[in-house]
């Protein structure tokens, strides 16, 4: 790799942002996320096209996983289309995620929130999707009534709908 190049994974999600809002929109999932960084930001130059000085590019980090953030056009909107999905594995970590990315946000539902940019999160506890294919579907029936019910998803009130209690 020759100097000042970035060696990054195969496959990067790349997140348009409107408003010059990337390099924010960085810092807060960084802030939020452990084992994140920001890794690089990009300005214009001379030749634009955006004011010279100002953030064309951010390259960061959540969790390990490479993501290219991207300042343009302000017609391009973020849908529900694209989400990105969040394991969890205790409900601190469902709840201190739900909050932070609700902030000047909104709930979508079971699961669902979307955060101040508009980029829309599924914060689901890593075992969701064992409980929701059980072989049994009592139990996947159950859980799947309870989840509906739900904004922000409830570990122990998925359990106990899986157990039948």
């Amino acid at each position: 790799m020759s100097k000042g190049m970035i060696e990054m994974q195969k496959i990067v999600p790349f997140l348009w942002f409107e408003d010059s809002k990337a390099e924010e929109a960085a810092k807060f999932y960084t802030s939020i996320f452990k084992n994140s960084k920001i890794i690089n930001t990009m300005r214009y130059g001379k030749s634009g096209p955006g004011p010279e000085g100002s953030v064309m590019s951010v390259n960061f980090q959540l969790e390990g996983q490479d993501f290219y953030a991207l300042n343009d056009n302000p017609q391009f909107k973020f849908t529900e289309a694209l989400s990105l999905f969040v394991n969890c594995d205790t409900q601190k970590e469902v709840d201190e995620l739900w909050e932070k990315l609700k902030e000047g946000g909104m709930e979508l539902g079971p699961g669902w929130v979307k955060d101040k940019f508009g980029l829309a999160w599924q914060i689901v506890p890593s075992f969701l999707f064992e409980f929701l294919n059980d072989p049994d579907p009592e139990k996947s029936q159950r859980v799947m009534k309870s989840m509906m019910q739900m904004n922000k998803l409830d570990i122990d009130k998925l359990k106990q709908a899986y157990e039948g209690r």
